[in-house]
């Protein structure tokens, strides 16, 4: 079971371009002396759909160099080709992953058969557990709860990453899937509200940047110390707000870049964030302490 505060990974580039392999390590090993409890690396955070695919590769293979078991490495392994998220997903195993984060079709909007069969067949296919990401706003289509139910029956499909912003959804998901189906948010702002309804933790985008903060919420929740994790969201808010003040990554590696991890450099079609974004998450930085 995945637990508490994950971090979607940013990927460093150079000026140029390149992935800046060193500095995507440091942040890695920087994320878990932070106190994130497991790592995501080329998810869309990770600007999975613009890295080839032996950078992709690259990347996991990374993370698990760098974490050496001390945190779960759950890598992006997701398509919208069967095959290609088989290859993706093999290559992580290969790599010593603990776990893949495999997102729902985009652009082909597969019917809920096919979203069926789609998964069956990458959970077939590798034996290493499969985490549903489940996208709307990004994906266009919306794995049902029913849909994910069948898909939980898999020895192999063991949790969802749920980015719906639906807070009814994780107490359906519970009901129909059972409390060992893992249910992670993907949704930074209502993070204590999807913990409050069944979930076991979140893929983060704002772990990136303030990491001890966000695992110290996720402990004061599991600890019952429910007043201080609320206090920690209520801190959070502002920077919640400035990192998705327009499309993610942009804010977040500009912020990143501010404490040093790597360019704010994003690959196109992102463009760079307007000024007043880049002021946003100035501000908020620096009413966290995060920077002077």
């Amino acid at each position: 079971m995945f637990r508490g505060s994950l971090v979607a990974l940013i990927t460093p580039m150079r000026r140029d371009g390149a992935v800046d392999e060193e500095a995507f390590a440091n942040f890695v090993d920087w994320q878990i002396r932070e106190g994130t409890e497991g790592v995501v690396p080329v998810g869309t955070t990770g600007e999975s759909p613009t890295l080839s695919h032996a950078e992709h590769k690259r990347v996991v293979e990374i993370a698990v160099e760098v974490a050496r078991g001390r945190v779960p490495v759950i890598a992006g392994t997701g398509s919208n080709s069967t095959e290609e998220a088989i290859d993706l997903t093999r290559h992580a195993k290969q790599a010593g992953a603990t776990a893949a984060l495999v997102v729902t079709p985009y652009y082909n909007k597969p019917t809920q058969e096919g979203l069926f069969l789609h998964f069956t067949a990458i959970a077939d296919a590798v034996e290493l557990p499969i985490l549903i990401y489940n996208i709307p706003p990004r994906s266009v289509i919306d794995m049902s709860v029913e849909t994910m139910a069948r898909l939980a029956r898999h020895p192999n499909i063991v949790g969802v990453k749920d980015a719906t912003a639906n807070l009814a959804r994780p107490l359906h998901t519970r009901h129909a899937c059972g409390p060992g189906f893992c249910q992670l948010s993907g949704e930074d702002h209502t993070v204590l509200a999807f913990l409050g309804s069944g979930g076991h933790g979140c893929i983060s985008v704002t772990g990136n940047v303030a990491p001890r903060l966000v695992s110290g919420m996720h402990r004061a929740w599991a600890e019952g110390r429910i007043e201080a994790a609320i206090g920690i969201q209520d801190r959070l808010l502002a920077l919640h707000d400035a990192l998705f003040a327009e499309t993610s990554p942009g804010p977040v590696k500009y912020a990143a870049s501010l404490l040093g991890h790597g360019s704010e450099k994003c690959r196109l079609p992102l463009a760079p964030p307007a000024e007043a974004t880049r002021a946003k998450v100035l501000a908020a930085m620096t009413g966290l302490g995060l920077i002077n």
